[in-house]
């Protein structure tokens, strides 16, 4: 089948979009940005300097002056304007996002579609959520007000995986509460932001929104910035911690969300079908590259049982076409750069000479009509225990584990002492073990029969301990994020 035609062929030099305004920006150094199903460079990246971060926070820090007492429903009016834009752009935004980051088209209008969600959210929030309290008479002729305010100029550090959605977890929630940002978008995956805001230019105000490139230097001047109140992100554990201590340090506020290695639990009573069609799409979606993909799946039940789930899981996965995202008959598409695809393959490596045995081996792909992009198969291995280096780090690959286990208990016992208290899933028929299931893991999202627990706009995205980084999370939870409480005590003579 023919590709669909991106947003362009080649987006040359990535400018910055500071103060309303496109530039091209004082750059330490150009990366090259890649479209990963065909291994083919399509730009370049600028790692700005820090002055252009001064520049775009200044800018930030200025525009909140006026955006900040706008009245409320004429703020919510951008907001509807930003919904809008992205409706009618979607298709637009969904090949940008395809084209650089290698997910299947059918993925990215998913990812889309989540993004409009939160804008939703956000328009409902700005109404309803944002508002304060009022308790009369808290003694004789005394009154007392908890107003909600905005704070001010905030940094968005986002990951490669989801370049627009994760973006949008926090954009429009902090913009309708009265907040201002500076977004630092992955130097892997940046075209689908800058294709974003080149839509939604015209839609805001100089300065409310701005979209820069850096590396982790810089990146680290942005988070500790003197302007900056805050930092929303997404990404590794061992970055989030990085630059959760140096928010600590210079008393800004953090939100973090990290990585995971999830389970998933089969049970002897679950609907198999349905159980290893979900599986397949929870692993292999995305490529594996997302922090709420199933990577180890407990089966607990006997050898029979576990041999017909295996095989079944094993043909399914056999079945996913692999291919360019841009072709609309693509199950699952490359990774999104070769560094990404290099850390799959030893992660692979380290799990055979710990003792796992492959099911199925995707290592040997190769694409006929695309050898050089970022390309692996669906890999299955068995043989794995909790303490293996697979089970308990994060592989972000298409890589399923299976493991064996008595029953519920010792299932959930591996899961409560994971590092990682991101995500779980069962797959039973049975109410009262899901019950017990879900009062009994300990993680931040919970699927009963659903392989991808993903909340949607108007509930918090969970995540706990190593996974969850700060006191506050994702979409909607992001209210008390970006806002504060002042409390007035009134009284008239």
């Amino acid at each position: 089948m023919p590709l669909l035609e991106p947003p362009r062929q080649n987006y040359g030099k990535l400018r910055a979009f500071i103060n309303g305004k496109w530039i091209e920006p004082e750059a330490k150094t150009y990366l090259p940005v890649y479209d990963p199903g065909t291994g083919k460079v399509i730009g370049e990246v600028p790692q700005v300097t820090k002055e252009v971060v001064d520049e775009a926070v200044e800018a930030a820090y200025e525009a909140f002056k006026s955006w900040s007492r706008l009245p409320v429903p004429e703020r919510a009016k951008y907001i509807f304007r930003m919904w809008n834009v992205l409706e009618e752009n979607k298709e637009l935004l969904a090949r940008a996002n395809t084209h650089n980051h290698g997910k299947t088209i059918k993925e990215s209008r998913g990812d889309l579609r989540r993004t409009i969600e939160n804008v939703e959210a956000a328009i409902s929030a700005i109404y309803t959520l944002s508002k304060g309290e009022v308790q009369r008479d808290i003694a004789r002729g005394i009154d007392e007000v908890l107003l909600r305010e905005p704070l001010g100029v905030f940094a968005v550090v986002s990951p490669y995986n989801f370049p627009i959605m994760i973006p949008f977890w926090f954009i429009p929630y902090a913009l309708a509460l009265g907040d201002t940002l500076v977004v630092k978008a992955s130097s892997v995956t940046p075209v689908p932001m800058m294709i974003a805001l080149e839509v939604l230019a015209e839609t805001l105000p100089p300065g409310v929104l701005n979209l820069i490139y850096t590396d982790h230097e810089v990146g680290e001047y942005l988070v500790t910035h003197k302007l900056v109140e805050g930092t929303a992100f997404v990404g590794t554990t061992s970055a989030g911690l990085r630059l959760y201590e140096l928010s600590a340090k210079h008393g800004k506020r953090f939100l973090g969300g990290a990585s995971a290695s999830n389970y998933a639990v089969v049970m002897p009573d679950c609907n198999l079908e349905r159980t290893v069609a979900t599986l397949r799409d929870s692993k292999f979606g995305n490529t594996g590259q997302r922090c709420l993909a199933i990577q180890n799946i407990v089966v607990v039940g006997d050898e029979e049982f576990y041999n017909k789930f295996k095989n079944a899981y094993a043909q399914a996965a056999r079945e996913l076409k692999i291919g360019h995202g841009l072709d609309e008959s693509t199950d699952m598409g490359p990774m999104a750069s070769k560094k990404y695809l290099n850390n799959v393959l030893n992660m692979i490596e380290k799990g055979l000479e710990e003792g796992a045995k492959p099911v199925l081996d995707g290592r040997g792909f190769k694409h006929p009509e695309y050898p050089d992009g970022f390309y692996i198969g669906p890999t299955i291995l068995e043989n794995v225990t909790p303490d293996m280096t697979i089970a308990r780090e994060e592989i972000f690959g298409p890589v399923a584990n299976l493991l064996r286990a008595e029953n519920l208990d010792e299932a959930i016992e591996w899961i409560n002492k994971n590092k990682y208290h991101h995500s779980a899933a069962i797959f039973t028929s049975s109410g009262k073990v899901a019950r017990e299931f879900m009062h009994r893991a300990d993680v931040g999202n919970l699927g009963i029969n659903i392989g991808i627990a993903a909340p949607v706009g108007w509930f918090p995205f969970g995540g706990k301990r190593l996974s969850g980084l700060g006191s506050h999370r994702p979409q909607m939870d992001t209210i008390d994020f970006f806002t504060d409480r002042k409390i007035a005590i009134i009284r008239w003579w």
